[in-house]
């Protein structure tokens, strides 16, 4: 993607971007269709613990969460209840996939453990404001990890949260789109990117 191939320095310690959520409440899964695609939201109060978006039906999203329950990447197996969970957010990124000025920064969001690096990964991308980009190098520079343009790289390719945590905002060097993990690829990348200039002129 264009990043440099310098590995980045382990953190000393980690740090947790879990927000103070009631365990006891059930997670739960809402499914909706979006100009983009189905996009399946989870989570249990009002607090997001994964996005899925730009699917191509309802199934699909259940069947990616089925995948993920399986292989312990959603909550370890844990029972999801289906129903309209935080319909003010469904409307707010149904809103932002037509071409919206939306932004998320109020949304309380969930994310496991990280380590010193992904966090400052994570809080400085949570800057980069609708209609903007950022280079995974310069990313990295503003982490405070200048040669880890890659690492940033892979913090991009494991956001369990898109369009909350913008990693669609994060481009290569040149102009360059990089990856993007969503079903519909960099196509949806780029459409997501050109969406935003286009709402913000």
């Amino acid at each position: 993607m264009g990043q440099s191939t310098a590995s980045v320095p382990k953190a000393v310690s980690g740090t947790s971007h879990k927000a103070a959520v009631d365990q006891s409440e059930p997670l739960k899964i809402s499914v909706f269709s979006t100009e983009i695609g189905w996009c399946g939201l989870l989570g249990r109060a009002e607090t997001v613990d994964r996005l899925l978006i730009g699917h191509h039906s309802a199934a699909d999203v259940h069947q990616a969460v089925k995948a993920l329950n399986l292989s312990d990447q959603v909550n370890s197996g844990e029972k999801i209840e289906q129903k309209n969970w935080f319909p003010d957010l469904h409307e707010r990124l149904q809103d932002y996939f037509q071409g919206a000025l939306v932004e998320f920064q109020d949304i309380k969001i969930n994310l496991p453990r990280l380590t010193t690096f992904q966090s400052r990964v994570i809080r400085e991308l949570k800057k980069i404001g609708y209609g903007k980009s950022i280079t995974y190098g310069d990313l990295a520079k503003k982490a405070g990890a200048p040669r880890a343009a890659r690492a940033v790289g892979t913090v991009m390719s494991s956001n369990r949260i898109p369009i909350l945590i913008p990693c669609h905002r994060v481009i290569a060097s040149g102009g360059k789109l990089g990856g993007f993990s969503a079903p519909q690829g960099t196509s949806l990348k780029q459409h997501l990117l050109t969406l935003e200039d286009e709402s913000f002129r």
